[in-house]
């Protein structure tokens, strides 16, 4: 049998990032962290690290990561039915979604269930087209992404899509297109993009049939792209829930009238994630229409 302590060591090394931070959550003294690591890679014959800055898990790591991450949930459950062996500390989940999700909608829509539950979340954010690698990894119990592929041993709902139109401030539109762009032009006007990973302002310029490669600036925060757009620095797509505000009182106006991308967000969580898990999902697949587009 393997020492759970062995594997709730590899995972909080994971979660956080590194050995330091991993012995200051656990209690212990980083040598003991690594030590454990070590153990446990004398028990199963393998690396379970790659000791990398942040730390990777290997292969074994990997399926290592998704079996505790899925006891830590049925644990939980077996507290609720067995009272005596319940943790005093609230059942953590955590969950990996996109930074608009969490800006705009997420908040509202996951609001009531926790309030009315003894879970704290612990959330990590990532460009929605790159969450699920949290997941795959073992890090996560769920994630909210737009890839709809199920992993194994995963479930998946369709949630509904975000909208995005291209946006900008007046003053830049007549700073940099004069008037209503065509796509050609709209190219050469510096965007804002949220990340490496963020193709979003690919996709719709390759929509208008505009495959060149255009200049922009790296924003990494959901409301910080926000502030960029309104300040004239670039023009960006922006989700419908966001910039609604702004849109209507004349701060932001519409590039290419008629033109928009649907960013389908699914919801993916371990089968065997326990009773909490499941209520989550029930209840996102209730409520988040009232923010996003559904067919």
């Amino acid at each position: 049998m393997i020492d759970y302590k062995l594997l709730e060591a590899l995972a909080v090394v994971v979660e956080e990032g590194g050995f330091e931070r991993a012995a200051r959550r656990l209690g212990l003294s980083q040598s003991a962290v690594s030590q454990r690591i070590k153990l446990l890679e004398a028990r199963v014959g393998q690396a379970v690290l790659v000791r990398e800055t942040p730390p990777q898990p290997t292969a074994p790591g990997l399926r290592l990561l998704r079996h505790i991450q899925q006891v830590r949930l049925l644990e939980a459950d077996l507290g609720s039915e067995v009272p005596g062996l319940a943790e005093e500390a609230p059942q953590r989940l955590r969950i990996a979604l996109n930074a608009d999700s969490l800006a705009n909608w997420w908040p509202l829509a996951v609001g009531p269930w926790v309030r009315a539950q003894r879970v704290l979340l612990d959330l990590v954010v990532e460009d929605q087209d790159v969450v699920l690698r949290r997941m795959r990894a073992g890090e996560v119990a769920a994630c909210l992404c737009a890839n709809g592929q199920p992993l194994a041993g995963a479930r998946v709902s369709a949630l509904g899509a975000m909208r995005y139109r291209a946006l900008a401030s007046p003053e830049f539109r007549a700073r940099q297109l004069a008037a209503l762009p065509d796509p050609q032009a709209l190219a050469r006007a510096p965007a804002i993009v949220f990340g490496p990973d963020d193709r979003l302002q690919h996709r719709y310029l390759e929509q208008l049939g505009v495959t060149q490669t255009f200049d922009y600036h790296l924003c990494p925060s959901a409301e910080g792209f926000l502030q960029m757009t309104l300040g004239g620095i670039g023009w960006g797509l922006l989700p419908d829930i966001q910039s609604a505000t702004a849109r209507a009182r004349g701060a932001l106006v519409d590039l290419a009238p008629g033109h928009w991308v649907d960013v389908p967000l699914f919801w993916h969580h371990w089968r065997n994630g326990g009773a909490a898990l499941q209520a989550l999902t029930r209840h996102l697949e209730q409520v988040a229409g009232q923010w996003l587009v559904r067919d």
